[in-house]
């Protein structure tokens, strides 16, 4: 127990929040709309503001006790090392204590401290979000995801059309928002939700609503032992919480979009969408409708933030989420681009590089040949297959399911880039034409000396593909025939390969991100 006192009057949720910030040395003190936050050196309490909200009600203590306790219950499969317990705020005839043994005036939920410089928003705003941090956020999204199970007859995605409203009535509140842009963002979003109703509602009646993290901004992501760990899961609402899984994913893709980490961003969509199922390539059209309701979200919450503290940071804050919620309603046109090459030309290089570059939003997804040939044989992606497993047969099959894949990717409306060989020319001419022919098709040939060649694959390490110096040599006796797509010599840097083939994607291809 621990024994923190200070007299009181009948007690205030006023009085009690002035008591736990002065309850341990050095306490600090966060505010959210829903919530009032306490750092201690080891600790942090919790309390649930006394407030009513639309979508919430905190108003009595006996529901702000429940919501304690419901945070608890659906935070800690989440986030055992960081929730600890709900715990009282007691009264008694020498005034308050923390879990004493007096009359309970308020709850928190106790949890474990941890260092805040490690949140992903604060990592993301400076810029140092690694690839191989993006990859295991999408791990854990991924594993938080597997750990629910389907969820049918929920009302999803019935809700959407009510959130579309609430944000417009929200945003026609601010002086800042003009009338003209708020009727736009709402006109928009009501088009994209009745243009993806049937999608909408086939998703719902298959395996992917379920209840999920719900609030997964970067705010509620932090890094433990280097490791993504997701917290401040929605617990007052399970409806709310209760979405489809790309509308979960939707929002850590958005806010590193928000905080200009196009790459980042990139690598979690790509990462998340290879290991989730397969599936999921048919819902695709539905992202620019998530990400800007994401957005539109973050924006009505940091307005409200705004009026209660009147904070011009936080007002301008919230203007650029309501500025990338109409770039995200107004989608990039997509493009199919193929990058072709010899072994060791840097196809895959070229491939991650320009991916994030690609509209719309959060990029182009990359189907790699060596990826589709590893599922297909049930191994790890960095498993090497024996040289027997390489026959024209399963070259064929694997193929045929990279251009099955990128045509369903491209029918979604959304850019795909191909990463394979393409040595053949029935390869690339099976890409040429490839449907929806009405999108711009870009095919790119890499070219690079042996020696480059040779020396990259030497140097690979824990990489899909199992190309060794010997088949590389191999692969210059086979006949290229008839070559229409652009020629790239890729032997200099990364650096030096993107520019290059820049050139030929600009007129066929919008940047992500970009206003349109």
């Amino acid at each position: 127990m621990t024994a923190e006192r200070l007299a009181a009057d009948p007690t205030s949720q006023a009085d009690i929040l002035d008591f736990l910030l002065h309850a341990e040395p050095g306490m600090r003190r966060v505010d959210t709309h829903a919530s009032i936050v306490f750092l201690g050196k080891d600790r942090v309490l919790k309390i649930k503001r006394a407030v009513r909200l639309p979508f919430l009600d905190y108003s009595t203590l006996a529901l702000r006790h429940s919501a304690c306790e419901e945070e608890l219950r659906v935070n800690q499969p989440f986030a055992p090392q960081i929730y600890r317990d709900v715990i009282a705020i007691t009264r008694d005839a020498t005034g308050l204590m923390i879990d004493g043994d007096g009359e309970p005036v308020e709850w928190a939920v106790e949890m474990a401290r941890f260092d805040e410089t490690q949140g992903l928003d604060r990592l993301a705003a400076i810029g140092q979000l690694a690839s191989s941090t993006a990859i295991a956020m999408a791990d854990a999204i991924l594993a938080a995801h597997a750990d629910h199970p389907p969820l049918r007859g929920t009302g999803w995605p019935d809700g959407i059309a009510g959130l579309i409203q609430r944000n417009t009535d929200r945003f026609r509140s601010v002086d800042a928002l003009a009338e003209a842009e708020v009727d736009d963002l709402d006109a928009r979003s009501r088009a994209a939700l009745t243009a993806g109703a049937s999608v909408l509602r086939q998703r719902s009646e298959a395996s992917f609503v379920r209840r999920c993290h719900g609030d997964l901004h970067l705010g509620n992501i932090v890094l433990m032992d280097d490791r993504p760990v997701l917290f401040d899961a929605i617990e007052f609402d399970p409806a709310i919480a209760t979405t489809d899984i790309l509308y979960d994913l939707a929002f850590p893709l958005m806010d590193l979009l928000h905080y200009g980490n196009a790459a980042a961003a990139n690598v979690l969509f790509n990462r998340y969408m290879q290991e989730g199922p397969r599936d999921n390539l048919d819902g695709l059209a539905l992202l620019p409708l998530f990400l800007s309701m994401r957005a539109a979200v973050r924006a009505h919450v940091l307005f409200t933030k705004y009026e209660q503290k009147e904070d011009r940071a936080v007002r301008d804050e919230a203007r650029r989420y309501f500025d990338l919620a109409i770039r995200c309603i107004n989608p990039a046109p997509p493009c199919l681009i193929a990058i072709g090459g010899l072994s060791g030309t840097g196809k895959s290089a070229l491939a991650r590089g320009i991916a994030p570059m690609i509209g719309p939003a959060p990029g182009a997804l990359v189907l790699r040949s060596d990826v589709i040939r590893k599922k297909q044989f049930g191994v790890g992606e960095t498993e090497r297959l024996p040289a027997s497993t390489y026959t024209p047969e399963a070259s064929a099959r694997v193929y045929t399911t990279l251009l099955a894949d990128a045509a369903r990717v491209a029918a979604e409306g959304h850019s795909v880039i191909l990463d394979a060989a393409f040595l053949r020319e029935e390869e690339r001419a099976s890409f040429s034409t490839l449907s929806p022919t009405t999108i711009p098709h870009i095919g790119l040939f890499l070219t690079a000396d042996r020696a480059v060649r040779i020396a990259r694959i030497a140097e690979r390490t824990n990489d899909a593909s199992d190309a060794t110096v010997p088949v590389a040599v191999q692969q210059e006796a086979i006949p290229l025939g008839a070559m229409d797509w652009h020629a790239i010599d890729a032997g200099g840097s990364c650096e030096q390969t993107l520019s290059a083939a820049g050139r030929y994607l600009r007129p066929g291809a919008s940047l992500a991100g970009k206003e349109t």
